[in-house]
């Protein structure tokens, strides 16, 4: 028996004996008990007691592997791998040859061990709790405008959400997905340059679905924290097999267009959700930080900041935090 399997006869948060699941998978309720270890390790909570059996805390909405692996074989062109537990779902994709030009590369994992974020920082999401998505692609030349990438990524995102859950986002530059003021999820952007001028990408993306409100409250420095779809949706959050597969269209069909237009067609639409436009700020970059003003994003995406002394600086690469108010 592996713990995948144990999880699958779990996830529907109901009790489930030790001698019923011993019997179920032919093995010892010592077995079962090991396996147990193993999903607390994935950042499940299961409780115990005796004459009761084991539960999850909360219902586990798992990836359906058998749909993702239709989509994957009726795609052309795009490879879709699906893991239990992954260290990180962007580093997978970067150790990998990278896919010829024209096709995508993407995983999905149900959890990461090692999840990363903008600068190095960790991202965590307990199995089944959120996207744990990424993304690979190649252009054949590098696209005009090419670090304005993440924030055309969070366009599309933002149009996937407004489509499978309903809400209205915001963006936060560079890479932030906003609602109600709170954090709910992030995108990642790494490339490499290639020989013939080729240039490879992949994209991660982060989006909280369901999780605890403790972990909510700990996992974003956020002033009102972070949200997740179940909240945002009042309960009616989308199954993640639909959100995974969406946002690969998604993705797929950006990448292709960026390659031709670069950021122009997203222009407009991100300044209609630009989170910070005319809220005070504090920008941390590599050597010093400055406050000022957001003031929007220029034609190539770099932030538009106008600074306590009067002046109008281009911002290309930096940390961004909202300023409490007076």
């Amino acid at each position: 028996m592996e713990a995948k399997a144990l999880l699958q006869r779990l996830a529907d948060g109901r009790p489930h004996s030790g001698e019923d699941l011993a019997r179920h998978f032919g093995v010892t309720r010592a077995a079962v008990w090991k396996q147990i270890g193993k999903l607390e390790q994935w950042g499940l909570t299961v409780h115990r007691a005796p004459g009761f059996g084991y539960r999850l805390s909360r219902a586990v909405d798992l990836l359906d592997c058998e749909t993702l692996g239709e989509y994957s074989s009726t795609r052309r062109g795009t490879r879709l791998e699906v893991f239990t537990e992954l260290e990180s779902t962007n580093r997978y994709l970067l150790d990998k040859r990278a896919p010829e030009p024209g096709e995508l590369a993407a995983c999905v994992a149900e959890h990461q061990s090692a999840g990363r974020g903008r600068r190095g920082r960790s991202w965590h999401a307990p199995l089944g709790a959120g996207v744990c998505l990424s993304a690979a692609w190649s252009f054949r030349e590098t696209p005009p405008e090419l670090a304005a990438l993440s924030l055309a990524v969070g366009v599309v995102v933002r149009r996937v959400l407004r489509c499978e859950a309903g809400i209205e986002i915001d963006l936060k530059w560079p890479n932030d997905l906003v609602w109600d003021d709170r954090k709910l999820g992030g995108i990642l952007v790494e490339l490499t340059a290639e020989a013939q001028g080729r240039c490879h990408v992949v994209v991660g993306l982060g989006i909280n679905v369901a999780m605890s409100q403790d972990l909510l409250e700990r996992i974003s420095d956020w002033s009102a924290g972070a949200v997740d779809l179940m909240q945002a949706t009042a309960g009616r959050a989308p199954r993640r097999t639909m959100l995974v597969t969406e946002l690969i269209d998604a993705l797929k069909a950006l990448f292709a267009d960026y390659e031709r237009r670069g950021f122009a067609p997203y222009r407009d639409e991100w300044r209609s959700a630009d989170y910070l436009r005319g809220k005070p700020v504090r920008v941390d970059e590599a050597l010093h930080s400055t406050i000022g003003t957001a003031g929007g994003i220029s034609a190539d995406g770099a932030l538009l900041l106008e600074t306590d002394k009067g002046s109008l600086r281009r911002v290309i690469s930096g940390d961004v935090s909202v300023r409490p108010t007076p």
